[in-house]
């Protein structure tokens, strides 16, 4: 039996008790608390628990939560210094968002180790130093059905024995366990002598075709397959619309054909289209020009190009805007870019001008619409039948999503930071809206200190390191700027994708890849990107792209910098692909690529083809095509045998397998 106490606890009434028969026979008098009374349990320990207790056990959690939140913020901020410091100062290649393990792993590279992708470190093997009767090679392979992947083997053969070994400097990232195998003379199979990893699936003949067969770190061999598009030259169709020299246009798409290249990329200027009249649009030598190519069984890939070519190209030809356009600019100059000191850029048209009718009427997004209209109803067999492929849509100067921010004829030099072109009178105006609408009217206007076109960022006070791009004017005005790349964009592709429906619609994004390890981002800022070290500025650009369903595609460096020009302007063009490729990615937006317009040996090659088709990337994603852009395939510094490597390995197929050229 159990008695409920005026506290709440039990007491045990059981007859054979002390306590309870104590109490049986007395039952008048108190019972006596007992000298060590035991300790409660279970529920009865939980109701004991007083408030006052409750309260301070959860004021402590609360204390620990904000002491770690502190601790958490101060490593950040720690973290952050460092890293700029080593961006700056180190010239260390850290990634955009760079953690410690990249920290970690630039520092191994420093010392002379190398880490993989993996994490795995080892020190550098040494090359032999002399060549015996049999030389010893590394190789490696992929195999197929996952027994042995991305393995490394390095053989040794020696007359005495028939043991094949492991050079200790190996890495181990290369294979998955160091393996010293044996050769049964029996079965002609490999058997494993190691405790860690086992490869009785490996034939020994597998593995001698693999090693004689010249098998080579670079093969792409079973890669996907990512189209190749050459562009033809700017100057092939003159401004009266007629097609130059179709004989040596058919000799270079024959070279094209035999090279196995998937199609070509045709550039349809509005100078040339539109160059006299508004709305009178001339066709006559694309028409031409696209029957030829139809002929060889190519696919086409337009470009909508509202710019003007030979600015800041490397082509010949000279194609400016509509003349008519320029005699508009004559009497109102605040149509085109205009920088600080109130000059003119004629490259293309001010984006202030989009909803502005001072082109004879018609707006800026209407003028582009309505050449737009005109292609897709004049090809319209073309598209039925499905030659033309994509059309890509100029931005911007070059044809790209930019400013015209680093114009040769204003005097910029690579690798000047540029200038910022909102000095006409039309996005001065916006300027001083959004100033309006924030609050602050008298940050209506452009920076004062963000020196000139061939600047430094160290050399001004608004791109050195802790500058007035950080503080509430700087972001406020960087803010507007880019905001109003980004609706210039948006604004154009609304109307393309109306257009062009259920065609593929394409967006060049620029690769400003200097002062890229500057916290400022200088070169980024004033092209329209704001992409400082603390924030991702192409991110609100791809959610546009991805809003119109549009793929992006990105200029590809396929050539090495030199140190020193590597240390004067602070590059990194590594962390920048690396940056818009996977944010372009992450959002779903299909990617494409494109070439500087240089000249590329075999090792030029292979990087591009890294950059279409990364190795390490565990989704497997990788570029939906890639635009080679070369003056002409007939020049005679043109290797085609190179180029047709850099075809194989885009295609997937084995690039070994070379086609012989006279």
């Amino acid at each position: 039996m159990k008695s409920i106490n005026d506290d709440g606890s039990t007491q045990d009434l059981d007859p054979q008790s002390d306590h309870s028969s104590d109490y049986l026979t007395h039952p008048n008098s108190n019972p006596q608390p007992h000298p060590h009374p035991r300790r409660p349990r279970g529920f009865a320990a939980a109701a004991a628990v007083t408030t006052n207790s409750v309260a301070k056990g959860k004021k402590e959690r609360e204390k620990e939560k904000e002491r770690t939140k502190l601790r958490e913020r101060h490593r950040r901020a720690i973290t952050s210094r460092m890293l700029a410091g080593l961006r700056q100062y180190g010239n260390f290649p850290l990634p955009a968002r760079a953690d410690m393990n990249d920290v970690l792993a630039a520092l191994a590279r420093e010392a002379g180790w190398v880490v993989d992708a993996d994490g795995t470190t080892y020190r550098q093997c040494p090359p032999p130093s002399h060549m015996g009767s049999f030389a010893a090679k590394s190789v490696e392979s992929q195999l197929s059905g996952g027994s042995l992947r991305n393995c490394s083997v390095k053989e040794t053969i020696e007359n005495q024995t028939s043991v094949l070994r492991i050079d200790e400097c190996l890495s181990p990232a290369s294979i998955d366990s160091v393996v010293i195998a044996e050769r049964d003379s029996k079965n002609e199979k490999y058997t494993n002598a190691s405790p860690i990893n086992t490869v009785d699936c490996l034939e020994a003949d597998q593995l001698m075709q693999d090693i004689h067969s010249g098998v080579h770190e670079n093969d792409f061999t079973g890669t996907p397959y990512v189209p190749v598009y050459v562009k033809l030259p700017a100057g092939i169709i003159n401004k009266f619309c007629q097609l130059i020299d179709p004989e040596g246009i058919k000799q270079e798409l024959m070279h094209m054909k035999s090279l196995n290249v998937d199609g070509v990329v045709v550039d349809c200027w509005w100078g040339i289209v539109e160059g006299w009249s508004p709305q009178k649009y001339v066709w006559s030598g694309y028409r031409e020009l696209f029957n030829i190519v139809r002929k060889f069984k190519l696919k086409l890939q337009v470009v909508m190009a509202f710019h003007e070519c030979g600015g800041n190209d490397s082509s010949d030809a000279l194609i400016s805007l509509p003349q008519w356009v320029l005699d508009i600019g004559k009497d109102n100059q605040d149509i085109f870019f205009t920088d600080r000191e109130g000059r003119r850029n004629t490259e293309c048209l001010s984006w202030g001008i989009d909803k502005e009718r001072v082109l004879k009427g018609r707006t800026g997004i209407e003028v582009y619409f309505d050449m737009m209209r005109s292609f897709r109803t004049e090809f319209d067999d073309l598209f039925a039948e499905g030659l033309i492929s994509a059309v890509e849509v100029g931005l911007g100067a070059s044809g790209e999503l930019k400013y015209p921010s680093f114009s040769e004829r204003m005097g910029w030099r690579y690798p000047g930071i540029g200038e910022f072109q909102c000095y006409d009178k039309y996005l001065q105006h916006s300027l001083r809206r959004a100033a309006k609408l924030r609050g602050h009217s008298f940050w209506a206007r452009g920076p004062d200190n963000a020196g000139h076109y061939n600047s430094m960022p160290h050399e001004t006070g608004f791109f050195c390191e802790r500058g007035d791009y950080d503080n509430y004017y700087g972001r406020f005005f960087l803010h507007w700027y880019s905001q109003t790349l980004i609706d210039h964009a948006d604004n154009v592709l609304s109307l393309a994708t109306l257009a062009f429906e259920e065609t593929k619609i394409i967006v060049k994004v620029p690769a400003v890849y200097w002062w890229y390890k500057t916290p400022s981002h200088a070169a980024e800022l004033t092209a329209g990107y704001h992409n400082p070290t603390n924030q991702d500025g192409y991110f609100p650009v791809f959610e546009v792209l991805r809003k119109h369903a549009v793929t992006m595609k990105f200029v590809c460096l396929g050539f090495h910098l030199s140190s020193q020009e590597a240390n004067e302007s602070l590059i990194d063009p590594e962390g920048l692909s690396w940056q818009v490729l996977n944010s372009a990615w992450d959002r779903g937006l299909m990617a494409g690529g494109e070439n500087a317009l240089l000249c590329y040996d075999r090792e030029g090659y292979k990087r591009l083809v890294d950059t279409a088709k990364p190795r390490n990337d565990p989704d497997h994603r990788h570029f939906s095509f890639f635009v080679y852009q070369q003056p002409s395939l007939l020049q005679a510094n043109v290797c085609l045998s190179d180029l047709d490597f850099f075809v194989k390995c885009m295609h997937g197929k084995d690039p070994w397998n070379l086609l012989c050229f006279m």
